[in-house]
C-alpha cells in the first residue's frame, strides 16, 4: 500500500485516482447490494456450498421465512450477485448459485469478518463506555426541557 495522508489519516489506495470521496461512494454502492438482514448469511452459505436449493437455504438459516428468503434472493439476483436456475421438473426444482461477480466478493467479506472477529470486543467496550457517558446526561436533559 502507499503512504498515509498526514492531514486526514487516509490510507492511500493502491488503485491510482481513488480519493476518499470515490472510496466512500464505492463502499456505499457495495452496501446497497449487500444491505438486508439476511443477504450476507445467504452469500456465505453459497460461498461454502456453491449451489443450493431454496429448501436447503431455508433449513440452513433458522429464523428466515420463505417469503423473506425469496425476497432477498430476488434482490441478489436483480443485482447480478446470484443466478437462479429452474429445472423443468414437477414440482419445480430451483437452485441458486453465485455469479462470477459475487465470487470476487468472497475475499473482501472474509477480511471484513476477520476484522470484526479481531476488534469485536474493543467495539463492544467502546460502545459500553460511550453509553455510560451518555445515559446520565438524559435525566438532566429532560429536566431542562420543563
Amino acid at each position: 500500500m502507499g503512504g498515509t495522508d498526514e492531514k486526514v489519516g487516509y490510507q492511500k489506495s493502491s488503485y491510482p485516482g481513488i480519493t476518499p470521496d470515490i472510496a466512500a461512494s464505492g463502499v456505499e454502492e457495495a452496501l446497497k447490494v449487500l444491505e438486508g438482514r439476511w443477504k450476507l448469511i445467504i452469500l456465505f452459505y453459497l460461498f461454502r456450498d456453491g449451489t443450493l436449493r431454496l429448501s436447503e437455504l431455508e433449513r440452513a438459516i433458522p429464523g428466515i421465512t420463505q417469503k423473506m428468503l425469496v425476497q432477498q434472493l430476488r434482490s441478489l439476483e436483480r443485482d447480478g450477485v446470484v443466478s437462479r436456475f429452474v429445472h423443468p421438473v414437477v414440482p419445480p426444482k430451483v437452485e441458486y448459485t453465485l455469479t462470477e461477480m459475487a465470487q470476487e466478493l468472497h475475499q473482501s467479506l472474509l477480511e471484513l469478518t476477520d476484522w470484526a472477529r479481531r476488534h469485536g470486543s474493543a467495539v463492544a467496550a467502546a460502545q459500553a463506555a460511550y453509553d455510560r457517558e451518555q445515559i446520565p446526561a438524559l435525566p438532566a436533559l429532560r429536566q431542562s426541557e420543563h
